[in-house]
């Protein structure tokens, strides 16, 4: 029998063979050549496939090509292996598709804007990828009233179709959304919309939007080392609780103001929650006309998210009783904790329980209006956005006809 060093030395020497190989296929391989073998592999491989144990029903009676935006980079090219298995599976029944694959960052809006532009009375677009694929989807959709939209999840996060109750592996996922083409059945879910002045145009998520420190964990992402190994390794949601714990101990908490509105017809009516940072002012001047404030509250801001789904950063649970379908967003605020206290806050801020937390507030309300003395970081679905000190949230109701 095999000691634990010999497993260990055979288990490293393989993996540095792997590296090998791949090292020299970057820079050695042909690319297109590749993709064709790889192709023909596929190809031989799901000849006799039958999936017959993946579905029910006859699903070629689909109304009309469904639309696939897939991203294959997501997941550290996870994403690609799940794109085969459904292509292979949408061939082998004749379903009619069409695929578009993304080329970089911006192209997936790209596509989602020609797509739903569309004259189609009712376009199935189904995402492949993860949740920054998915919010540059939305922000590109031009008409979400005839838009049916499905996700099947290959990213490192997937909160999205956590938040949206998505269950299976890919192929039942497909099965599943393919029955509900077929029956035009679909959930009707609210988005969240982010603006602020200096914003080229407002955002929308589908997940979360926040400033402060959870923004900044998301604007380091970018640059950051980590999500990448991580993603190779398959744990590629531990990345914001490492960026997280790193930014901790860095960024400044920051005094701030805000209104909560409680419908959409806000402008007209007074703001029912107000809370305010050290040294700002006591009135609040909007588009439309100054706000006093109702209520005082000392102290500075960690970070406020303001959620569309119960939880972000790859299953964190910043809001456990928020809801998509009750034309609200819950705002998730920490103020007033000590810094020194932060670190030790995180396991019960993982767990749900940060109602346990003095100074820590969950609120549903349709909208709030933020201002802070000095520009912080915002983020939609985890993509950052950019420094804004003046921010507005909203509840877009029953926005998006999801196929679920």
């Amino acid at each position: 029998m095999l000691s634990i060093r010999k497993l260990s030395f055979n288990a490293k020497k393989n993996e540095k063979e792997t590296w090998r190989f791949h090292t020299w296929q970057k820079l050695h391989a042909d690319p297109d050549e590749m993709e064709k073998k790889i192709n023909r592999f596929y190809k031989e491989l799901f000849t006799e496939y039958d999936c017959s144990q993946c579905r029910t029903g006859n699903l070629t009676e689909i109304p009309g090509p469904v639309f696939f935006i897939v991203n294959t980079t997501s997941g550290a090219g996870r994403s690609m292996d799940v794109w085969r298995r459904i292509s292979a599976c949408l061939r082998k029944n004749k379903i009619p598709y069409k695929a578009y694959e993304t080329k970089g960052k911006g192209h997936a809006g790209l596509l989602a804007e020609k797509i739903s532009a569309l004259p189609q009375d009712k376009i199935y677009l189904i995402i492949v990828g993860g949740d920054g694929t998915i919010n540059e989807v939305l922000n590109g959709i031009t008409d979400f009233e005839k838009v049916r939209f499905g996700v099947i999840p290959a990213g490192s996060g997937n909160d999205f179709s956590r938040g949206a109750g998505m269950k299976g592996k890919t192929l039942k996922r497909l099965d599943h959304i393919l029955e509900q083409v077929k029956k035009d059945c679909y959930r009707e879910l609210d988005l969240g919309e982010v603006s602020a002045p200096g914003m080229e145009k407002p955002r929308i998520f589908g997940i979360s939007s926040g400033l402060g420190m959870d923004a900044e964990v998301c604007k380091r992402t970018i640059t950051s080392p980590i999500k990448p190994f991580l993603n190779q390794l398959h744990i590629g949601q531990l990345t914001y609780l490492f960026l997280t714990v790193s930014t901790l101990f860095t960024m400044e908490s920051v005094p701030y103001q805000i209104k909560y509105y409680p419908d959409d017809n806000n402008k007209e009516k007074t703001p029912t929650c107000i809370g305010s940072g050290e040294g700002m002012k006591q009135s609040f001047k909007s588009a439309a006309m100054t706000y006093t404030l109702a209520r005082q509250d000392k102290g500075k801001m960690i970070f406020l998210a303001a959620m569309n789904f119960y939880a972000e950063g790859g299953g964190v649970p910043m809001a456990p009783d928020a809801s998509a379908e009750d034309g609200k967003l819950s705002f998730s605020i920490a103020k007033n904790i000590p810094k020194r206290k932060t670190f030790f806050f995180l396991p019960l801020l993982a767990a749900g329980k940060q109602k346990l937390i003095r100074g820590f507030e969950i609120s549903d309300f349709y909208g709030a209006e933020v201002r802070l003395e000095k520009a912080v970081a915002i983020h939609t679905d985890g993509e950052y956005c950019g420094d804004f000190r003046e921010v507005r949230f909203r509840c877009l109701k029953k926005q998006l006809k999801l196929i679920w």
